[in-house]
């Protein structure tokens, strides 16, 4: 057995794949575009690793992805693959709507051709090519789609309507609706997941818990939109991935699983939080804080006030529950970032595609 994991050298992605060897011995092929965000130096430690088959492609290219399917025999397909930057959404929406949109629609039809041309239940004993009724599609979307949550609002639970406020997550939302319409226009098995926002180790430096450390420890300033008051569901990574495996284990054909952390925090606590733990960590040489660095900026166009997720289903139906609190999370993240500079270093400079080219030239082929 086999699964195939699209855009498994991004941040949620690669820690995905990362776990999924470590924890158990099923082989994955990893589908990813490596755009900016998408960094093999995530995955050094699966250089060479036998059940590891890293190819360089995209999504939208059908030919490759039915290659692949032909070849590998996945018995499930996992997709990270997307563009995910809020910011960059609003200033280049065209490289969302063909990887979120048509790269999702390219995909799903990719997979359904593979898909039905599976042997029933009953040749699963001869040994042949996964059944038909035990493939699963799992697609893997945000709790940005809902829209944005006033103070006094219950948290998004699987129910609540799309209401999409930037490019980015108009473009998730058209994806999550293309993937509920092929389960039941043509039957394809599949799962969603809605998560809130992630953070951990591996996190592209734009994003903000990644940004402010990064900026703090290079004495840049630490950009805070509007008043700060921003409310976020925070998520620990690893725990996302943990959650991912269980919904592709139990979770009931067709359903959406909302997976949240139970952390609601405004932005500038969250940023308040790093500096305290870099002040106890890496405290500066002249004793002052690194708070001292935070500049309040104009805020983004569209910029949702709240988002929280309410995750009761997927506890209720399979189980799972987030191992971290933010304080664990937090801390865990601000010491990885400290750990690995050179990874830092390397993606910002854009070494890491030297390396790639060293390591995977012609991967693809």
């Amino acid at each position: 057995m086999t699964i195939l994991v699209t855009g498994g050298a991004g941040f949620i992605g690669g820690n995905f794949v990362l776990d999924w060897i470590a924890g158990c011995d099923e082989p994955v092929v990893n589908l990813d575009k490596l755009t900016y965000a998408g960094n093999l130096e995530t995955l050094a430690s699966l250089q060479g690793h036998p059940r590891h088959t890293f190819v360089q492609g995209d999504i939208g290219d059908r030919a490759l992805v039915e290659r692949l399917l032909a070849q590998h025999q996945p018995r499930a397909v996992i997709n990270f693959a997307a563009e995910s930057h809020v910011d960059r959404s609003i200033h280049g929406p065209g490289d969302f709507i063909e990887t979120n949109i048509v790269g999702t629609y390219k995909l799903l039809e990719a997979v359904r051709g593979y898909w039905s041309g599976l042997p029933l239940g009953e040749d699963r004993a001869q040994g042949r090519a996964p059944a038909q009724d035990s493939f699963r599609f799992l697609h893997v979307s945000t709790d940005e789609v809902y829209g944005s949550l006033s103070p006094a609002d219950p948290a998004f639970a699987e129910t609540n309507r799309y209401e999409p406020n930037s490019p980015y997550s108009a473009s998730k939302a058209a994806s999550d609706h293309l993937v509920r319409a092929w389960h039941h226009t043509y039957g394809l098995p599949v799962l969603t997941t809605n998560c809130s926002n992630n953070y951990g180790p591996y996190h592209f430096p734009e994003k903000l818990i990644p940004l402010m450390i990064v900026n703090a420890l290079t004495g840049k300033p630490l950009p805070v939109y509007g008043d700060g008051m921003q409310i976020r569901d925070w998520l620990y990574v690893k725990d996302h991935c943990s959650a991912i495996r269980r919904v592709l284990q139990a979770g009931r054909l067709g359903e959406t699983y909302n997976v949240g952390g139970w952390n609601e925090k405004p932005n500038i606590e969250i940023v308040k939080t790093v500096c305290a733990l870099l002040d106890e960590l890496r405290p500066k040489a002249d004793g002052s804080s690194y708070a001292a660095q935070i500049s309040y900026v104009t805020d983004r166009p569209g910029h949702d006030r709240r988002y929280a997720i309410d995750a009761r289903k997927i506890e209720r139906e399979l189980g799972w529950k987030p191992a971290e609190t933010f304080e664990s999370g937090i801390r865990k993240t601000v010491q990885w970032y400290l750990d690995n500079p050179e990874w830092v270093a390397n993606v910002q400079s854009g070494a890491y595609r030297e390396w790639v080219s060293k390591q995977y030239e012609g991967s693809a082929a």
